[in-house]
């Protein structure tokens, strides 16, 4: 996909990423994809020329999806028709900013692999939402407002249990998929982990009995109940969790260089296309939205030595100089 900036490349590349993940990597809210004049957006795609699909926008309300003409019930079902990784410039605040950037980044693994879990996401942040909203409430001076904490105690800790063990359970399967592409692409003997980091104490790392783990974050949510009941806001749960990155043991975040940062990310996004690709049988669409830019001619070639074998490939670019004539004349080119 070729034209110059400001045409509308990752606007189109958006929309494919949107559709098939429910979710933009540059928009904070969904309202934010409707036009400032409109009051709805509508996305428009068609998958192995059979399945139309049509995803709908609104100002006021919940996003609409539809198959075929026939709405899905549960917008997880989507997945069953499309799936894709992204790759942009802005994706190296997963290892170098702040923590929502990396919880965002295994949600999204986690949907592809297990599409409930996009209802489970939901339900605690329409949870978290309704117990903030309790603490400044007239309801928190009543007499019943003890029983009103405790149900959300209930909820919160077996909710937030699914979302832990999910996360958790992603990151333990992609990691030899990261371990491998950076090797790949440093061709360095350095030692890369990824680690969990979750506010729930004395937790085992082999520790997965549900009722266990959910007993121990009903424990702390107790215990912090009295300083949430004057800031009105639950500093416990997977909404507070992050991810750390390592190399030889030290945090990439913190002092890794920008070329360690980036290539790190790159082994990510290409461990994400090979886990889900393994997993489902299906190879995801692979979008990479003006990344090459940020990458060295080593790592450029690399990278476009392994996209498009078995994945289609969707690619934003200004110039063609970055490409070689043997990818140039098996790829379509779309000018904007």
């Amino acid at each position: 996909m070729l034209g110059c900036n400001g045409i509308g490349k990752s606007n189109l590349l958006e929309a494919v990423e949107f559709l098939s993940q429910l979710k933009s990597n540059r928009a904070l809210s969904d309202k934010d994809l409707i036009e400032n004049d409109s009051d709805m957006a509508v996305v428009f795609g068609q998958v192995d020329f059979r399945n139309d699909l049509k995803l709908n926008l609104f100002r006021k309300g919940p996003k609409k999806i539809y198959v075929n003409e026939s709405i899905l019930k549960k917008q997880s079902e989507i997945k069953n028709y499309i799936r894709s990784v992204c790759f942009c410039s802005n994706d190296i605040d997963i290892v170098k900013s702040e923590p929502i950037y990396r919880r965002t980044w295994i949600d999204k693994i986690v949907i592809q692999l297990e599409p409930i879990y996009l209802d489970l996401i939901t339900r605690f942040n329409r949870l978290l939402k309704q117990r903030s909203h309790f603490w400044r409430s007239e309801s928190f001076f009543k007499k019943q407002s003890s029983e009103i904490v405790e149900s959300f105690d209930i909820q919160m800790s077996i909710i937030s249990t699914r979302i832990f063990r999910r996360r958790r359970r992603a990151l333990l399967k992609i990691k030899p998929y990261v371990e491998y592409w950076h090797n790949h692409l440093s061709k360095s003997k350095e030692q890369i982990n990824i680690n969990y980091l979750s506010g729930i104490e004395n937790i085992c790392p082999e520790e997965e009995e549900e009722e266990v783990i959910s007993k121990k974050i009903a424990e702390q949510l107790l215990n912090q109940r009295s300083i949430e009941a004057l800031t009105g806001k639950c500093n416990f749960g997977p909404h507070r969790d992050d991810i750390e990155f390592l190399i030889n043991n030290i945090s990439v975040r913190k002092f890794g260089s920008s070329g360690q940062q980036r290539t790190f990310i790159l082994a990510l996004k290409m461990a994400e296309l090979d886990l889900l690709t393994k997993t489902l049988n299906v190879p995801p669409i692979l979008i990479l939205d003006d990344v090459l830019a940020e990458l060295d001619i080593t790592r450029q070639n690399l990278l476009l030595n392994s996209v498009g074998k078995d994945s289609q490939c969707f690619i934003s670019a200004t110039h063609l100089d970055k490409f070689n004539k043997s990818f140039l004349s098996s790829s379509q080119m779309i000018h904007l």
